[in-house]
């Protein structure tokens, strides 16, 4: 998914749940506004209470530059989750087209 198209949809009634799967220093320095933190490593060790239970439920994945999130994206749908998309170009893209980025 193109970051314009992902701020567009995170503007929209009915957002998608938007999961940045980098490390917590990572997500703390800098991330999209509204992004769920869940580490890839929780995911791994299935520490996910977070995620809904309505596996139909529209999901974006990021990391920084793309490996880990499509990692996570391919554990989400083994898991049985159906509508999973990743960030063209990770953070790096999202930086790239001057989106926000918000810092804790």
């Amino acid at each position: 998914m193109h970051p314009k198209e992902l701020q567009k949809q995170l503007q929209s009634k009915k957002p998608p749940l938007l999961l940045d799967v980098r490390s917590g220093m990572e997500y703390r320095m800098g991330h999209i506004p509204g992004a769920q933190h869940l580490a890839l490593w929780k995911l791994l060790f299935r520490l996910t209470g977070s995620l809904p239970a309505d596996r139909s439920t529209p999901l974006v994945v990021v990391c920084e530059s793309g490996s880990r999130s499509q990692m996570a994206g391919e554990l989400l749908r083994k898991r049985g989750y159906r509508a999973i998309s990743l960030l063209d170009g990770d953070m790096a893209g999202w930086r790239g087209a001057g989106l926000a980025v918000e810092r804790d």
